[in-house]
């Protein structure tokens, strides 16, 4: 109930309900009441909400709960960064006193050390513990996320690779293809090589295992993607003579060399190169654009894991040059 009473010159508005006991003082009676009232709906509304929770509460909660329903790298990313928000200032907060606020100082702070698209990234994964906390767990009557104005993500990269590039990258990782793959530096060659025939992932040809390669029938297949699910990639003949020039196995990795060093290697023989401005996963970008030619829509979304088309768009960047080479 709420009770408003004369305390020297102001006027005391006090509310106890069952949720709790909170109590201001005002100038006028009308301003007590008016407050009164608000303070009645709201702690009604939160009346049957867990209290004493903590944002960092609901991230642990969420990691332990939630994450391992995911897949490995979707599991794994979600728990780094669960745990460097439970680092955060806002961290602390009680979920019953949680604003808007309080997620765009932290947006604020974050937009000056990281990228855009990486705190879009987090706030969907904050969004995401919220609404499992409000809808589950009972711990927040609303999810403060959805009215944070959200950063723009930059422009997606639109890197192509030039013949004389690739030549260079080749040169540098001391590669022809008259050679037999006998070093890492050959290996990780034509790894890139087979990027640019397939769009696959620097991961998901990392992670190629021989039992999941079909040279006979040109496919592979790969059991876990980004998305969580299965896809078997189609493999054109230049594909297929680059994965027959590694030594044969019935069983484990295609590419024996580690992923991080062989990354190492592959930056420092692009700075051999003079090649300037390119990662390995521009590969993506040069193939998809590449493969746009020979594929209709569908066809291509299937064969690089994309469930809406729409999305090949960021990957797509043939040039106006390009494009009207092939009008009539």
């Amino acid at each position: 109930m709420a009770s408003i009473r004369k305390r020297g010159k102001k006027w005391l508005a006090e509310v106890r309900l069952k949720s709790g006991y909170t109590a201001k003082s005002f100038d006028s009676k009308l301003e007590a009441q008016a407050w009164a009232v608000s303070q009645e709906q709201e702690m009604g509304r939160n009346a049957g909400l867990v209290r004493g929770k903590t944002l960092a509460d609901a991230f642990l909660r969420y990691a332990g709960e939630v994450s391992p329903t995911k897949t490995k790298k979707g599991q794994r990313w979600e728990l780094i960064r669960l745990n460097k928000l439970c680092r955060a200032d806002f961290a602390s907060v009680l979920l019953t006193d949680l604003r808007t606020e309080d997620i765009n100082q932290w947006k604020d702070s974050e937009l000056k050390r990281i990228k855009s698209s990486s705190v879009n990234r987090e706030l969907n994964l904050i969004a995401s513990v919220i609404e499992i906390a409000r809808k589950q767990w009972k711990w927040i009557e609303n999810n403060p996320v959805r009215d944070v104005d959200r950063p723009k993500n930059p422009s997606p990269r639109d890197r192509r690779i030039s013949e004389l590039e690739i030549e260079r990258i080749l040169d540098a990782l001391g590669y022809t293809d008259t050679d037999k793959v006998v070093t890492q530096r050959q290996e990780i060659a034509v790894a890139f090589l087979f990027a640019l025939e397939t769009a696959m992932r620097q991961g998901e040809i990392w992670g190629l295992d021989w039992c999941n390669v079909d040279l006979k029938n040109r496919f592979v297949t790969l059991p876990e993607t980004k998305n969580g699910s299965k896809r078997d990639v189609p493999l054109s003949l230049r594909a297929v003579s680059l994965l027959e020039k590694l030594p044969p196995k019935s069983k484990g990795r295609v590419f024996q060399y580690n992923q991080q060093s062989s990354g190492t290697i592959f930056r420092r023989a692009l700075k051999l190169a003079e090649v300037d401005s390119l990662t390995f996963h521009d590969t993506r970008h040069e193939a998809l654009t590449r493969l746009a030619r020979k594929l209709d829509v569908l066809d291509l979304a299937r064969m690089v894991g994309h469930r809406d088309p729409r999305s090949l768009m960021i990957y797509y960047n043939a040039t106006a040059s390009e494009i009207a080479q092939r009008l009539d």
